[in-house]
């Protein structure tokens, strides 16, 4: 098996010696440290977008302290002017545009029955309006004569709560469901120009969003100051770790890591994919989709 897994190494490395993404540009919203790392590594440019612009200029640096090429708009994904200001920048830096990952967003748990307008409007506007406004503002790039056509991906973040629903998370749920349907009709629609359309749907990888809420992570938008995390998370015991009783559900029996949610999104974006269109691939520890 591991002279076989060389073997494939091997192939991979002389057809795709400059990286899988060698010259290709991606927007990468939320500034998903891992992904926009490993989309650099293989070759990608980087357009890095987030409303934190301390963290987002952390994860520039360190792509181009590392030999790779970055640039970063700072700012929130739901407001009005942001689609085409991403798009101008991304556009007269580098010409073009070879992907989309929609990575941003939080979640904003309430009980159904005590869910407000404003606290169910907030996560649609972030999850489901932003991306769609971002992939119509970057419609012309994608939308391309046979003769221009590279390869080319539209990739939006959904969650297993999109999937099969969670309890506290109506809007959330809602919003990651409609992400789905949002790509697949993409796929329709943009196949014929050579696009592939994909949403990644995430189990539980162990970031500030799945965190104990009372840890303290919290972010602004639009003004107020969201609490991030999950109320009463506390991280198994080494006991349940060991007997394989922490996580239950899951079949690796541990959930996953931001690195391993970023390989996802590679694939998804690289020419290994590249017959891999309208899917949802659920990212749950050992299943998919």
């Amino acid at each position: 098996m591991s002279d076989r897994l060389a073997q494939v190494s091997g192939h991979l490395s002389n057809t795709y010696g400059r990286g899988l993404l060698a010259g290709e540009v991606a927007i990468i919203t939320g500034a998903g440290r891992s992904a926009a790392l490993i989309f650099a590594n293989e070759g990608a440019k980087v357009v890095l977008s987030d409303i934190d612009a301390k963290k987002l200029a952390a994860v520039e640096q360190e792509i181009k302290s590392a030999g790779g090429e970055s640039i970063s708009v700072a700012g929130d994904v739901g407001a009005d002017d942001f689609p085409k200001r991403i798009v101008d920048a991304t556009v007269a830096k580098y010409g073009k545009i070879n992907h989309i990952v929609n990575n941003a967003g939080f979640t904003f748990d309430k009980m159904l029955h005590t869910t407000p307008d404003d606290t169910w409007d907030i996560i649609m506007k972030i999850h489901v309006r932003a991306p769609f406004r971002l992939i119509r503002q970057a419609a012309p790039y994608f939308r391309v004569k046979p003769e221009q056509r590279e390869n080319r991906s539209i990739i939006n973040v959904s969650s297993t709560s999109g999937l099969h629903g969670n309890v506290g998370q109506a809007n959330y749920a809602a919003a990651k469901a409609a992400v789905i349907g949002l790509t697949k009709t993409i796929a329709k629609e943009w196949g014929p120009f050579g696009v592939r359309a994909n949403t990644v749907a995430f189990g539980l990888i162990h970031t500030r969003l799945t965190a104990a809420k009372e840890d303290g992570a919290t972010m602004e938008i639009d003004g107020k100051k969201v609490a991030l995390g999950v109320p009463g998370a506390k991280p198994p015991t080494d006991a349940a770790r060991q007997s394989g009783e922490a996580y239950p559900l899951i079949p690796l029996k541990r959930g996953g890591n931001a690195d391993e949610a970023a390989a996802s999104m590679l694939f998804l974006a690289s020419p290994l994919a590249s017959y891999v269109s309208g899917h949802c691939l659920e990212v749950t520890g050992g299943a998919g989709i």
